[in-house]
Parts: structure tokens; sequence; C-alpha cells
């Protein structure tokens, strides 16, 4: 596909799993097929995080505490009226309640967060994780 030399990429990703631009490789997970298969409930929130920035990091400090919990999946700052997403996984939506309560919101300099749980996923991470439909035109005969 990019024309080059079979050994030519195989080096060139070796250079980039060395130098962590390739951070790793991941399987994404139909989890609501998951859930069918196994009886396995596994609830995600989007949560938006308002914070006060510190002086000299900015948010960086604060969006480092966050990422080191195991319930998170990412953390991103972004635009708008927040200043924080990010993507956390749980078992039920107490769990990700509990969560929010206990260890997000006591955090120095969170001022405020909006939870979004998420109902269905379509999509994740550039995978589509529904059915494409079929073609139900009738056939056209001579």
């Amino acid at each position: 596909m990019t024309g080059l030399d079979v050994e030519v990429v195989r080096a060139k990703i070796a250079e980039w799993e060395r130098d962590g631009v390739i951070r790793r490789y991941k399987a994404v997970v139909d989890l609501e097929r998951m859930r069918q298969v196994t009886g396995a409930e596994t609830v995600t929130a989007l949560i938006d995080v308002s914070v006060s920035p510190e002086r000299g990091t900015g948010f960086d400090g604060v969006a480092a505490r966050i990422a080191q919990f195991p319930e998170v999946r990412s953390v991103h700052l972004v635009s708008g009226g927040q200043d924080l997403r990010c993507v956390v996984t749980g078992s039920s939506i107490h769990e990700i309640g509990d969560f929010v309560a206990r260890k997000l919101a006591t955090i120095d300099r969170v001022s405020a967060t909006a939870t979004h749980f998420v109902m269905k996923a379509y999509k994740d991470d550039g995978v589509l994780l529904i059915e494409a439909a079929g073609d139900h035109r009738l056939t056209v005969a001579p």
C-alpha cells in the first residue's frame, strides 16, 4: 500500500515502537456482543471535568492524576464549556457514580463534572460496531 520495500516498513515500525510513537497494539471490543456472550456488564461514561488550572503546569497535573485511576480509559484536554473529557468504564452506573463522587470530584482544582452515559456504541476507534445494511432492492429482470 505504501509503495515502500517491506524491509523499509519493518525498520520504520521497529523504530516507532522503540521511540514510543507506536504505544501498543490493541483489540477493539464490542461491549454489547461481549455482554451477550459472557453476561458481563460494562458501562461506559464520558465525563466532562471543569478544572482551575495550576500556575506553571495548567491542566497537566490534574489530568495526570485523573489518568492514574484504573477506571479511566482516556483523558483529553478539550475546548468548549469544560476543560477535560474522560472516558470511564465500570460494571454499573452506580460504580461510575461512586467513582465521580469519591475520587474524581474530590481532586484539588476540580470544580465541576458532567457525566454522560453511553447508551449504545456505533463505531469505536475507527471500527464499525453495527452491521452494514443489506441491499433490499428488488432485482430488475430484462
